[in-house]
């Protein structure tokens, strides 16, 4: 009879987890981490030699499952638009453990240069190659202004779709604003802002 897979990596990084979000990477303690999932500190360094790679493994824990949804959404073969569009149903779909770990990347990030570039390495083989091909393609077939330079349409694209539909979620139900009734989807929304932009057309200067 076969025996059962151990559940101890899975618990160790639940675990470590919540304590890195409530601690800090830095100020978590592997024996609490170790003592939190029922095992024995030799165990999480067996699966986790540093805590470093403890950390890695919470983000790809999560990482992982929003990859390849990513993979399917920005297909190089749908066409641009649809692709910005399945980026941001996938990020307004974000599970509160993903949120969590996200919150939990960028504060890392900002404290442990070592970390920040070993989640940059990480995303290289991930996800931002999609994202640099889906702007290329974008210039190429006229979806977005060729005299913008790339690095802006990347942040714009990612301030609207992202923190934007974080901030929506966050407040929602305190917004003084009524929901909007027009049937169009948040994603189509998002798009839309990204591509025609808020405002007018005029500068302030030229409005009579």
């Amino acid at each position: 009879m076969a025996r059962p897979r151990s559940d101890i990596r899975t618990r160790v990084l639940h675990k470590a987890r919540a304590r890195f979000l409530a601690e800090g990477v830095d100020g978590a303690s592997l024996r609490r981490i170790a003592e939190d999932a029922g095992t024995s500190i030799g165990m999480v360094y067996y699966y986790f030699p540093t805590k470093d790679d403890l950390f890695l493994g919470v983000v790809e824990e999560v990482y992982q499952v929003v990859l390849a949804d990513l993979l399917a959404a920005l297909e190089p073969s749908l066409p641009v638009p649809e692709r910005i569009k399945g980026l941001y149903a996938r990020v307004g779909k974000l599970s509160e453990d993903e949120r969590m770990v996200i919150r939990l990347v960028l504060r890392e990030a900002l404290v442990s240069s070592t970390r920040l570039d070993r989640i940059v390495e990480r995303f290289q083989r991930g996800h931002l190659p999609l994202i640099f091909r889906l702007i290329a393609d974008g210039f190429a077939d006229g979806t977005f202004d060729a005299s913008i330079p790339p690095i802006f349409i990347g942040i714009a694209m990612m301030a609207v779709g992202g923190p934007g539909q974080l901030i929506l979620r966050a407040i929602e139900g305190y917004s003084p604003f009524p929901p909007p009734t027009d049937g169009v989807s948040q994603p189509e929304r998002m798009l839309g802002i990204l591509l025609k932009g808020v405002g007018g057309h005029a500068s302030a200067g030229d409005r009579p």
